[in-house]
């Protein structure tokens, strides 16, 4: 107990908070498990904080001015300024063990997207032109005809098609952030996902559901949604799929069982829902989107404000997807090439080198990267 009072007060000399404090704060839990409210909302208890002692300091970063932390034993309530850079530490004592903790402000996240509304409609750099696998390519035709996919699809028009299949995707694959397996086709990951009982992170659900629309005649994209760092620890991916009745692509995101829509319920896509989330237009999420979180293993429903406001309004900063839509595209082998292309506004921070190639030491795999700030090159409607 001496021991753990001494570095708790050694520690205390060392660390400083956005304003003056003589001594950090300390609330104590037996619970590595925490809650948390921002402002004056209603606590939320799937809004979780994994106490983490190993982690000095362990950083929520919050556009709120005030974040109320409970633990199973105590409480405390941080107030932040709204000032870039502010910051309070504090000290969660877990079983005797110290958590050097800190609240941080950030701006929200729709006001770092609005300041990357710019791109650059001239930008004529070239990159390659992008493809999808033909429904008659033999690996498509047996997930067509192993997964039943006509059966899923249904009988009706193009969209209920399009969302059939996306709400079995979410319904049959549960989302999990875990290391993918090392095949990643969409035969192969459900079967994983079955015999081992286990989920897949979002960025295979959106492959599983790609090669699904590629195998039904549907030109499909994935695209990993990315916010401004280029150091991050989370990002999202969903799909964009071709319709063909509406001319454009729509937003399809299986992890959520998500689409989104304007006022007037018209389907729309990842583009035009970037948009409108920066010039502050209306949008409407479909009333059953829903998030199966990992650790309970139960479901709860998306609202606009969580979903498109806070975390994709984050992730919609720079976009990304593969030059060639296809079977296996990600399953990593010696000698294989996977391409992609993303999109940037003008003021990310990495616009160079437009065309980077290199060789996965460990893989053999090589990834070829090109950027452009033009998005209708991006979004080229497909042939």
């Amino acid at each position: 107990m001496k021991k753990i009072l001494f570095t708790i007060l050694a520690l205390l000399s060392i660390f400083q908070s956005g304003f003056s404090q003589k001594q950090l704060p300390i609330i104590k839990a037996s619970s590595n498990i925490a809650y948390y409210k921002l402002d004056n909302s209603v606590i939320d208890s799937t809004e979780r904080w994994k106490i983490l002692p190993e982690i000095k300091p362990d950083i929520f970063i919050t556009p709120k001015k005030k974040v109320t932390i409970y633990t199973d034993l105590d409480s405390i309530t941080i107030k932040i300024k709204p000032k870039i850079g502010y910051y309070v530490d504090f000290i969660i004592l877990l079983n005797g063990d110290s958590a050097y903790s800190r609240i941080k402000y950030r701006l929200p996240y729709l006001s770092v997207l609005r300041k990357a509304k710019k791109y650059n409609y001239s930008d004529t750099r070239s990159i390659p032109e992008f493809t999808y696998q033909s429904k008659d390519n033999p690996n498509l035709v047996r997930i067509r005809q192993e997964l039943k996919l006509d059966s899923i699809a249904g009988f009706g028009n193009e969209t209920s098609k399009i969302l059939n299949l996306m709400h079995w995707l979410h319904n049959t694959v549960r989302h999990v952030d875990n290391e993918p397996p090392k095949v990643k086709n969409a035969i192969d990951l459900i079967k994983v996902c079955k015999s081992e009982n286990r989920g897949i992170n979002c960025r295979m659900q959106a492959i599983i559901l790609n090669e699904c629309y590629l195998a039904m005649g549907f030109k499909s994209r994935y695209v990993i949604c990315m916010p401004k760092e280029t150091d991050f620890d989370d990002c999202h991916v969903i799909n964009m799929v071709y319709s063909n009745d509406l001319s454009k692509w729509i937003w399809i995101d299986p992890t959520c069982d998500a689409y989104v829509l304007d006022e007037n319920g018209v389907l729309l896509g990842i583009e035009e829902v970037r948009e409108k989330l920066i010039k502050g237009k209306p949008l409407i999420i479909n009333p059953d989107a829903n998030w199966g979180r990992e650790y309970s293993g139960n479901e709860y429903s998306e609202t606009k404000e969580t979903y498109l406001n806070i975390y994709m309004a984050k992730n919609l900063y720079r976009l990304k997807t593969p030059l060639h839509s296809e079977y296996n595209a990600e399953t990593w082998e010696k000698g294989k090439e996977i391409t992609y292309v993303e999109l940037l506004p003008l003021d990310g921070i990495e616009q160079t080198p437009q065309k980077d190639v290199h060789t996965d030491e460990n893989n053999g795999v090589t990834f070829i990267n090109y950027k452009t700030n033009n998005p209708d090159l991006f979004w080229t409607k497909p042939k």
